[in-house]
């Protein structure tokens, strides 16, 4: 076994699976993470997983490197390391940063009342609490493109959240606005700019709005969740911006003694009884 694999079995070993949205009822037979589970985090085959915790591959990608590193929850010393054991440079600055700080985990893991999710500043899916998979639907199924709301809201992707038209519009403007300026922050960025590109191919709005050079920031909002269990669960929508990272993080609250609360605290119960089942 080579350092890099004996590293990820190290850090493999001790993920919390809780941790990424994964269950973790009484058939776990260890607290880590199982090589599938890891594989399907990062989006890559089990079988290279294997190959190289055994040491039979040797020149992973810097993009499979990364992804291991999101999947596995590393900090910001630990990626530098797997790079470095892996052969790759770390990306340079035109790169978006996709790692959670300390604190944006924090946030994300104290906040159990309300749900919260995370972004990079693409508008790209990067982690979530129970909360939230319980009230717009699990996003773990989800891969690439599928995770990002731009991608999802031009090309027609079935959801959960109710826009009205002034909404529609007013979050379309908003979202462009926001990939705009992202792209001017990260040139480096292929895949950031890859986005751009199939959006424009696939989406006659997306490209009228981006040609206008739409402007604006996507910061808050009213929300219209229409779930199957509870019925439709409106809430305020608060978006936070990390200045250390450049993540988004979106909070979904509700005022107290409304009905949108107690629907919120129905499904934290029935989202926690799910999880630990």
């Amino acid at each position: 076994m080579s350092e890099l694999g004996r590293a990820l079995r190290r850090w493999r070993d001790r993920a919390d699976p809780a941790g990424s949205g994964l269950p973790t009822g009484r058939a776990r037979r260890a607290a880590g993470l199982r090589r599938e589970e890891l594989a399907a985090l990062a989006g890559i085959s089990v079988d290279y997983v294997v190959r190289l915790e055994q040491g039979r591959a040797t020149s992973p990608s810097g993009q499979v490197l990364a992804a291991l590193a999101r999947a596995l929850r590393l900090s910001e010393d630990e990626r530098r390391h797997l790079f470095l054991l892996g052969g790759r440079a770390l990306p340079d600055t035109g790169q978006m940063p996709s790692q959670l700080s300390p604190g944006v985990r924090r946030l994300l893991e104290q906040l159990a009342g309300a749900p919260v999710s995370v972004y990079d500043a693409a508008w790209t899916l990067l982690e979530w609490n129970p909360l939230f998979a319980a009230l717009v639907g699990d996003p773990s199924p989800l891969r690439g493109r599928e995770r990002n709301i731009l991608w999802q809201h031009f090309t027609g992707q079935p959801t959960r959240i109710r826009h009205s038209a002034e909404q529609a519009a007013g979050f379309e403007a908003a979202a462009v606005g926001d990939l705009r300026a992202a792209t001017a922050r990260y040139p480096s960025d292929r895949g950031l700019h890859g986005l751009v590109a199939e959006l424009s191919e696939l989406s006659p709005a997306f490209l009228r709005l981006w040609e206008e050079h739409a402007v604006g920031a996507h910061t808050m909002d009213t929300k219209t969740i229409d779930h199957p269990e509870v019925g439709p669960v409106v809430l305020d929508c608060d978006v936070l911006v990390a200045p250390d990272s450049d993540l988004r993080v979106v909070l979904f609250t509700a005022a107290p003694g409304t009905d949108a609360a107690e629907k919120l605290a129905l499904l934290n119960v029935v989202g926690l009884q799910r999880l630990w089942a």
